[in-house]
């Protein structure tokens, strides 16, 4: 099936952008401000460094901190990508489901908003932090477990769903295979993920800026870290090399700033650049440090430099969102 691209056309320029006589995104701080959410994490004890606090359970398998910051963080891409998907948390046709699993939940957003939206559902989010609230809905429960170990789930599901997973996966073949085997013949499972190569479609993000040169970087300390950092363009095939049929992919265009023209767009532009300037140095100072061993006042000054040239209205940024999903074929009778 060939993929299918969300408003596939260009994306039109603001003309008071094009117009725009060299200020920066930047002057909009009131409603950067207003873009970010914040939830209350369970107290634990986690490791720090520079100054960013980190996951203890199978400590160092994933690169990017668990704090306060990240979580406001992570919360700002979902309500992003919920807007991106027409305020649809998943796209798969499943319906009447009785058990969901979310994994790598993160703040447990997406899992409470499901059991608030299907009370009938038993909804269960894994993550390798319990950094999730506690006041939640009845029909809604976390544990910690790591997704790339075996699963145990004696009981089939009717829905898994999986999202934002890059940088945290070593192993995708084995994860969707893990899907496929743990959902109900006749349900589905859905992967929407990131390619994290951004790009511009009118030439403004340069190979020589710095944001360029930061993305490589990223990306090759990622790999090295035997962490898939862009899985968004390989979960078609992955999902169709386990076996899932009627596999759909959809691709949605993510703006980095409030640069185009669409009302929807600029809004979305607007919460990815909250997203991408709160999250570089989360993205950087691990894997910088730990796999290039770059000292941590040359990753600040790296980030802020392309903090400087993602917020400038020159440079039209974006990068592609992947949604696919698959139905496990019904058994035979």
């Amino acid at each position: 099936m060939a993929t299918t691209t969300i408003d596939a056309e260009p994306l039109e320029i603001d003309p008071q952008v094009l117009q725009d006589d060299g200020s920066s995104f930047a002057d909009f701080t009131d409603e950067l401000d207003s873009f970010t959410t914040s939830c209350t994490p369970s107290i634990r004890r986690y490791p720090f460094e520079n100054g960013r606090r980190y996951h203890a359970f199978k400590a160092g398998s994933y690169p990017l901190p668990n704090d306060e910051i990240e979580l406001e963080r992570l919360n700002v891409v979902h309500h992003m990508l919920k807007k991106a998907l027409g305020d649809r948390t998943y796209l798969a046709p499943c319906t009447g489901f009785q058990r969901v699993l979310d994994i790598g939940t993160g703040t447990g957003i997406w899992a409470i908003e499901m059991g608030d939206n299907h009370p009938q559902a038993e909804i269960l989010g894994n993550d390798l932090s319990p950094i999730q609230p506690s006041w939640v809905p009845p029909n809604v429960r976390f544990e910690v477990d790591d997704f790339e170990s075996r699963w145990a789930y004696g009981v089939p599901f009717d829905l898994i769903f999986g999202r934002t997973l890059l940088f945290s996966v070593s192993d995708w073949p084995k994860l969707v295979r893990e899907a496929y085997n743990n959902v109900k013949p006749g349900g589905w499972v859905e992967f929407q993920d990131f390619n994290t190569q951004y790009y511009s479609e009118d030439g403004t993000l340069g190979p020589s800026s710095n944001t360029a040169k930061w993305l490589s970087l990223l990306i090759d300390s990622s790999c090295k870290n035997g962490k898939e950092p862009c899985p968004g363009p390989n979960l078609e095939g992955l999902m169709k090399d386990a076996g899932f049929q009627n596999v759909v992919h959809q691709k949605v265009k993510l703006p980095i700033g409030p640069w185009a023209k669409d009302e929807k767009q600029k809004e979305i532009g607007l919460f990815n650049l909250v997203q991408v300037l709160d999250g570089l140095e989360a993205f950087s100072m691990r894997l910088m440090t730990g796999v290039l061993n770059w000292q941590p006042e040359e990753v600040e000054v790296l980030c802020a430099k392309v903090r400087s040239e993602l917020k400038s209205k020159s440079m039209h940024a974006l990068y592609d969102f992947h949604v696919v999903y698959g139905q496990k074929p019904e058994a035979w009778a």
